[in-house]
């Protein structure tokens, strides 16, 4: 199950959002006039 969350990050991930996939993953990008950029999925921990 998908945990829509979205995050705005500060200091390292500064202007990045985020999304939530479950306990340990987030899907991780900027959004810029053209739609997401600097896609990554990350372990949270």
């Amino acid at each position: 199950m998908i945990q829509e969350t979205l995050k705005l990050w500060s200091g390292n991930r500064n202007g990045q959002f985020s999304i939530r996939i479950n306990k340990k993953w987030r899907v991780c990008f900027e959004w810029q006039s053209d739609g997401p950029e600097n896609v990554e999925i990350t372990d949270d921990h």
